[in-house]
């Protein structure tokens, strides 16, 4: 059984460039940004560079890949301007997803901003099923650390929207995520009974993906700060336990880990390896 494990790796100087920067860094499968995550802008792919990712993923790489929309998609947002922006910029990055040969688009929920927990999950159905998903292509709700009004702190939030869409919905479980919404993942027991109460809730036929982080804060804190893995509040026995799980052991782990005390992804990806039992 091989281990996929990857990072979220830059694509800088084109799209193509993902494939050598995961290579680099030890990674077999990962994550990109089609556009700087931080403002509203089209995924722009010439032909050639969609290409020679297609070519280079199939020559060099396990996969998956995912892509990761932009931070300024709210699915919840009772404001029509903003659900009309997110609802397009998700379309562009189905579309996107569709002619690099990638399977997966993962997206958050976003916050209600005083529509309530039911009314914002109704909204980020209704943003959903008004897009048209390509072939092969799955979207997939991440999991949240849950800070003021987002969504996506529960399992039952991401259980309703998946079962309520018209869309056949993936999930993405964050680990620093979970750990700051209040799940346990700190001892093997505790991830056991967290994979029971996903499987209960969710259903592990959803699960695709899992961001292998650990977490700079406390569990419960709905603080998001990642940190390399082992290191932080989950701990090594906690990571270890999320690695060989045997639910998840053929589920992809990529990395969102930071570049910080000399280490980097390449050091976390090899933490990974050596994890793996």
């Amino acid at each position: 059984m091989t281990l996929r494990v990857g990072a979220h790796v830059s694509v800088a100087g084109g799209v193509h460039n993902a494939v050598e920067n995961q290579v680099e860094v030890g990674g077999n499968c990962g994550q990109i940004f089609t556009h700087s995550p931080q403002v509203w802008r089209d995924p722009d792919v010439a032909d050639e560079e969609a290409a020679a990712f297609r070519d280079g993923t199939a020559e060099r790489l396990a996969g998956p890949w995912v892509i990761h929309s932009s931070y300024l998609v709210n699915l919840c947002t009772p404001k029509d301007d903003l659900r009309e922006k997110s609802v397009d910029s998700m379309q562009r990055e189905l579309d996107a997803a569709d002619r690099l040969g990638i399977g997966f688009v993962n997206v958050h929920l976003g916050a209600h901003t005083g529509a309530g927990v039911e009314g914002g999950l109704d909204n980020a159905v209704e943003a959903l099923d008004s897009l048209d998903v390509p072939e092969g292509v799955r979207v997939l709700l991440e999991s949240d650390a849950g800070s003021g009004t987002k969504l996506g702190d529960e399992f039952w939030h991401l259980a309703r929207v998946a079962a309520e869409s018209a869309h056949d919905l993936g999930v993405c479980l964050d680990t620093a995520h979970l750990f700051a919404a209040g799940y346990d993942l700190s001892t093997p027991t505790a991830v056991a009974e967290t994979v029971d109460a996903f499987d209960e809730t969710v259903g592990l036929d959803r699960l695709e993906c899992i961001h292998l982080n650990d977490s700079k804060h406390a569990r419960g804190t709905n603080k998001d700060e990642h940190a390399h893995v082992g290191e932080g509040e989950i701990g090594v026995d906690g990571m270890r336990a999320v690695i060989n799980h045997p639910d998840l052991r053929e589920v992809p782990l990529v990395l969102e880990t930071p570049t910080e005390d000399g280490r980097g992804f390449e050091w976390n990806v090899e933490r990974v390896r050596e994890l793996r039992e």
